[in-house]
């Protein structure tokens, strides 16, 4: 008989700021998100999987595109954790809180898989957040 062994990781449900999508304002798909340092700069943290349409359905009304003050200036994005590869990212206003499901694997201050959007935390204010580096937090309901 053949053991197979599996790796389980633990997941918690936190919040992050979100900082930026790949697709349209109207129709995201994945979350760049980020959470703000010790020096109020915000700092990326992670991203998503890619969203449903339900899932982008309910930020859709709720971004906006960045202005000149960018959330992360000069920043550049990877298309998977350890990549080269860019990642096409529209910048939008660090407002909109979303609540995500993550492992527990991070690697200076970022979370190393991509994350599960789970909902827009429409009543969780940015200055709540927990501060970059933290790892995840239990998120409220």
């Amino acid at each position: 008989m053949v053991q197979r062994r599996f790796k389980v990781r633990p997941r918690h449900t936190t919040e992050a700021i979100i900082g930026g999508i790949t697709g349209a304002l109207s129709r995201p798909q994945i979350l760049v998100l980020g959470r703000y340092d010790e020096d109020d700069r915000l700092r990326p943290v992670g991203g998503t999987v890619p969203l449903g349409p339900d899932a982008a359905g309910q930020l859709a009304g709720h971004l906006q595109p960045a202005g000149p003050d960018l959330p992360w200036p000069g920043a550049r994005f990877s298309s998977t954790w350890g990549s080269r590869e860019p990642l096409d990212v529209t910048l939008v206003v660090p407002e909109v809180v979303g609540e995500v499901d993550a492992d527990t694997a991070i690697d200076r201050g970022a979370w190393r898989h991509p994350m599960r959007f789970v909902r827009p935390r429409l009543d969780a204010l940015v200055a709540d957040m927990p501060p970059f580096g933290s790892g995840t937090t239990p998120a409220a309901d």
